[in-house]
């Protein structure tokens, strides 16, 4: 504890000494309700970017700084706001993850004209979760605000606004966020976005961009498992678009654990989507790179590549594969997977019922009408006649076919089960 405030202390020193205030040796350092917003804001902008940075023990610093800023806009004489560097930083600090009813607060008694009504009715409907009303609003802003210290952050919001409808534009605002903010929280926050809009639209060049400008500048931000989730998405999704290169190139900023374990993420979704030759290249890559002590993946490996082979020739040895890992050696994720898969492959290996065939051929053939089967086959009796079909459905392998398929929509369909469950440990 005693350290964590020393740690607060010396970053709101650093903050101060930022913000220009100059303290003489014998004066004790300024208190928060002496620092003019603009200047807390300074202290909170360098701890925020020094958390997707990779400095994660500033979380802490960074919600401490929020409260504090928040108190101060509250508390703070309404003629500070003559200084539009202070209206900047209210609105600023309500775009940074403050409180939303403290800009409602200082909107509702802003009796000399400091904030700009346009800008302040966009952010609240924006934080109030009605942003797509306003979304035209904060676009024709832009170019106003465009070269301003609030640009950036109306570019991000800006994009956030218009995602759903126009994707495109979207990107256009992400892409202005980043390059007039570079090194901080916004361009973090810009890029992980455009990675995740590219990956769910297919977007598979541009999506590539950002994924790695995202893996050379913010692997140690907090939100990297979001953007790893994201690229996983992107290379599983269009693997017919992305080559192994590709993967490699963004990965390779990557220490060998991380990389281990993106390639065993992306074994793990090309296994359940059925890209039986992602999930082997993505599995032999994993093996490949040197595990640290006491992190062998080698069975999941195993695991994914059984898996993505369920559905081929090969799946006699998957299943041998699969069962032959030790138990006790997988995450219960991995081992509730492994059991569904055992099920899914016991329904692929179990023999036909003739019946159920017989059943699906009366059907079609009732739904024909005037089709050939209704109508006398030379030199078979009826019976004879009805073998015939059900052989000719089986061994055209529609619905082998159709059953693997509804089996693998299953084994996704536990698997996001299975991902929730892990979410709420």
């Amino acid at each position: 504890m005693a350290r964590s405030s020393l740690r607060f202390t010396a970053l709101f020193a650093l903050g101060i000494a930022m913000s220009g205030v100059a303290v003489a040796e014998d004066e004790a350092l300024p208190t928060p309700e002496d620092l003019a917003p603009y200047k807390m804001l300074r202290s909170m902008q360098f701890v925020q970017d020094s958390v997707v940075a990779g400095d994660h023990s500033a979380a802490e610093m960074q919600k401490f700084m929020l409260a504090t800023i928040d108190r101060r806009l509250r508390t703070a004489d309404p003629e500070i706001f003559d200084d539009t560097r202070n209206v900047d930083a209210a609105l600023i600090y309500s775009m940074s993850g403050g409180n939303p009813a403290t800009l409602e607060y200082l909107v509702s008694r802003d009796v000399g004209g400091y904030f700009d009504n346009r800008v302040a009715d966009a952010l609240r409907k924006y934080l109030s979760g009605k942003g797509t009303l306003v979304s035209k609003s904060l676009v024709e802003m832009l170019p106003e605000y465009r070269d301003t210290t609030l640009g950036p952050y109306l570019a991000l919001v800006a994009a956030n606004a218009v995602v759903g409808n126009n994707p495109e534009e979207a990107l256009k605002f992400y892409d202005l966020a980043r390059l007039t903010a570079p090194g901080t929280i916004i361009e973090e926050a810009a890029l992980r976005r455009s990675v995740a809009v590219t990956a769910e639209r297919g977007m598979v060049e541009r999506g590539l961009g950002y994924a790695n400008r995202y893996a050379r500048r913010f692997l140690h931000s907090p939100y990297a498992s979001q953007f790893v989730d994201l690229f996983v998405m992107l290379a599983v999704d269009n693997y017919d678009s992305v080559r192994n290169d590709d993967i490699e190139n963004t990965l390779s900023f990557m220490d060998n654990e991380r990389r281990r374990e993106v390639y065993l993420r992306i074994a793990r979704r090309a296994a359940i989507a059925g890209k039986i030759d992602l999930a082997r290249m993505a599995s032999s890559h994993a093996d490949a790179i040197p595990a640290s002590p006491g992190m062998d993946r080698k069975q999941q490996t195993e695991l994914y590549t059984g898996l993505a082979e369920i559905s081929t020739k090969d799946i006699d040895q998957a299943v041998e594969n699969i069962d032959g890992i030790p138990e006790g050696t997988l995450s219960p994720r991995d081992e509730a997977l492994r059991s569904a898969a055992r099920l899914v492959a016991e329904e692929v290996l179990r023999q036909p019922d003739m019946n159920s065939l017989t059943q699906e051929a009366s059907a079609n053939v009732e739904n024909q009408e005037h089709s050939a089967a209704n109508l006398p086959v030379q030199g078979h009796s009826g019976a004879a006649a009805q073998a015939d079909a059900n052989e000719a459905v089986y061994r055209s392998g529609a619905v082998f076919e159709e059953f693997v398929t509804n089996s693998r929509a299953k084994l996704v369909e536990i698997d996001g089960l299975l991902a929730k469950e892990s979410d709420k440990k």
